[in-house]
């Protein structure tokens, strides 16, 4: 474990914090207008994640989801989007999960999709709902053995012994499911939906004047805003 303070009273992490200052990239991925838009936020996202795909970004559809607890303490971390209709956005995880945890507390929650290599990022956020259990299972049978074995293995969140206990609860879900040719869900897994009430869609631009439009839902339907960068 490195040093945090040094007898200088430096922190010890070298010239990278010096040089923190000076990294900027310069946007110039285009511009994005209104009369530009989908009809709707879902098309929009849908042509976004389209163009990251078809530019080779790693893991387009990669979407880092923000939560809070009971007490409004945040936390966040990068899912996989598995599901998009005008309903929502849909990914999957552990029910006993810390950010399952925070879905069930509050039921609300915000994911952004970082496209950096576009200069791009899109904003979602909404009230959530779980995945019925006909859809859970439609992409549950869709995911590796490997993966279904190990959402079986794996106590999500909780505190683990070591990595040998990981691998000997893997070791045990194997010969459990030896025989089975089709391993069936959890009931501890599944689905969450956003619901989104607000999509915003950033587009980066020179001199830091990016353009930022926002689909907001009201009881009327949606509307479009700009917002100043």
């Amino acid at each position: 474990m490195p040093e945090l303070d040094n007898m200088d009273g430096s922190t010890g992490i070298g010239d990278v914090a010096v040089r923190l200052p000076g990294m900027r990239v310069a946007y110039d991925g285009g511009a994005l207008e209104e009369a530009a838009l989908a009809p709707t936020w879902a098309d929009q996202l849908q042509a976004w994640l389209d163009d990251a795909e078809s530019a080779g970004v790693a893991e387009p559809n990669a979407m880092v989801l923000a939560t809070a607890d009971a007490e409004g303490k945040p936390s966040s971390r990068s899912v996989l989007c598995k599901g998009l209709d005008q309903r929502g956005v849909v990914f999957y995880t552990n029910y006993t999960s810390a950010k399952s945890h925070d879905l069930t507390a509050t039921r609300y929650a915000s994911v952004t999709f970082p496209w950096y290599p576009l200069h791009r990022q899109v904003n979602v956020r909404g009230e959530v709902e779980k995945v019925d259990v006909t859809e859970t299972a439609a992409y549950w049978a869709s995911r590796p053995r490997g993966s279904q074995l190990g959402a079986w293995a794996s106590p999500q969140s909780r505190v683990v012994d070591d990595r040998r206990a990981l691998d000997n609860a893997l070791h045990a879900i194997e010969r459990r499911f030896t025989d089975t040719e089709q391993v069936p869900f959890p009931p501890h897994w599944g689905g969450w939906r956003i619901r989104p009430d607000v999509v915003e869609f950033w587009q980066g631009r020179r001199d830091r004047l990016h353009d930022r439009l926002r689909y907001v839902r009201s009881e009327d339907g949606w509307s479009v805003e700009r917002l100043a960068p």
